[in-house]
């Protein structure tokens, strides 16, 4: 009789054992809502925000006029007539008599002469407009 206890007891303590391990966890309907309507606010939010950066960005292109187009007259954009002017290393057609940054690619103009700046744009393929 004992034998048969032992093996009922050790049956039983299987089975129970299987069957709790098959169980999902139970998850509140409230806490699944509230995850999928945060993710949906993440998502929108990281769209919108995209979206006016990239408007922002946009309109500082066509507002900017430092980004220069065409035949570059250097005398032009130095204003104070220094002979110095602020040139992007990277976007070249990028100059401006003050400091700041490229509307483009973000990096800070470099002070530069105006022979340096002609000779930057000439070595990549800009046209300048000769000083009279």
């Amino acid at each position: 009789m004992l034998k048969q206890f032992v093996i009922a007891f050790v049956f039983v303590s299987f089975f129970g054992a299987f069957i709790f391990a098959q169980e999902k966890p139970k998850t509140d309907k409230k806490d699944e809502h509230h995850k999928m309507e945060h993710m949906k606010h993440d998502s929108t939010m990281q769209k919108t925000h995209h979206e006016m950066n990239h408007k922002m960005h946009s309109e500082s292109k066509v507002e900017n006029s430092i980004i220069r187009e065409g035949e570059i007259n250097l005398a032009s954009i130095d204003v104070n007539k220094d002979g110095k002017v602020y040139q992007d290393q990277m976007c070249w057609n990028v100059i401006s008599d003050e400091p700041g940054e490229c509307p483009q690619c973000g990096m800070i103009l470099k002070e530069v002469s105006l022979e340096k700046a002609k000779e930057n744009l000439l070595k990549h393929d800009y046209k300048v407009k000769e000083a009279k």
